[in-house]
């Protein structure tokens, strides 16, 4: 049976190992993020990962510094390394070991959008596909050589959250359909394009807030791009107002980005840099719960047709 070391933390990462948990693979060791506090209370919570590990009684090991305690997973002499969503780059003295090397579960379709938040830049960008891609670990960032691809569509209802199921359910399916393949030495390596290689950084602060200069589709992805985490802002009265989901709205608008064009019949309609709307349905004003835009309207007098959001 051959063996194999898990490197993961998130959510995304959990159907992954418990799909190699039930194959023939054995788990030696899983490699997670220390627990973090989490919340007001900041109450110490370990990831996902660490959770289902302990469930299926595998041994866990959580180095904060990955480079400073590789050696202790040398020591389970796996066969393969199999990553997903880790957190940190593997060091080479990590990578050359294996005898079958270190695999990564990329939620993109490499070379586009290496980094850290590939599904929020799918949406952001307005793709219309993304997918999964198996590929070798290299010391440079989901550089390394493809071994498979699978893809799929992005529809208009999908946001971070929905379109971040789907891709963990892909690339589960997609690793167990490759890793005989790796074993039996039947798959086909296929270099990177450097040429193509786009870029997904972890989402800034400043990046999460709604520019309403811009047109209401680049807007709208904006908004389902960035839901259920980290959540687009813009501000309202000088305070910070969460949008949680909104709709485009087709109708033409003529007045500044960003003002009020319609507040009645539990509807809050803004102008946007084309003229054209955007339809907030779910907001969360500073303070305040989520809740929607009918029910903030029934609870205030403060907003109304005509004034700025963003100012």
């Amino acid at each position: 049976m051959k063996k194999i070391v898990f490197m993961g933390t998130p959510d995304f990462s959990v159907p992954i190992l418990n799909a190699l948990i039930e194959s023939d693979y054995e788990i030696v060791l899983v490699v997670t993020q220390p627990d973090r506090p989490k919340g007001r209370k900041k109450v110490m919570t370990p990831p996902p990962v660490k959770v289902a590990a302990q469930e299926a009684g595998l041994k866990v090991y959580q180095p904060e510094k990955l480079r400073a305690g590789y050696q202790y997973i040398l020591e389970y002499e796996s066969d393969l390394i199999v990553t997903a969503a880790y957190g940190q780059l593997l060091p080479n003295e990590l990578l050359e070991v294996p005898q079958f090397g270190c695999i990564n579960v990329h939620a993109s379709l490499l070379p586009e959008l290496r980094g850290g938040a590939p599904i929020h830049y799918a949406i952001l960008q307005g793709k219309e596909q993304t997918g999964i891609t198996i590929m070798y670990m290299a010391e440079k960032l989901d550089a390394g050589d493809i071994l498979s691809q699978a893809a799929i569509p992005i529809a208009e209802s999908d946001d971070v959250g929905t379109l971040h199921d789907k891709l963990s359910e892909l690339g589960t399916q997609l690793l167990l359909k490759t890793l005989p393949d790796i074993f039996s030495g039947a798959v086909e390596p296929r270099e990177q394009d450097e040429r193509l290689a786009t870029f997904a950084s972890n989402i800034r602060r400043g990046e999460e807030e709604i520019d309403w200069r811009k047109d209401h589709t680049e807007i709208f992805n904006h908004i389902r791009g960035l839901c259920p985490w980290p959540v687009a802002y813009t501000t309202f009265k000088g305070d910070p107002l969460k949008i949680w989901r909104a709709q485009k709205n087709e109708n033409t608008y003529p007045g500044q980005p960003g003002e009020i064009v319609d507040a009645t019949n539990g509807s809050i309609i803004v102008g946007c840099g084309n003229h054209k709307g955007i339809e907030i349905t779910e907001l969360q004003p500073a303070g305040k719960k989520r809740m929607s835009a009918g029910d903030f309207l029934r609870g205030t007098t403060e907003l109304t047709t005509g004034m700025k959001l963003g100012d």
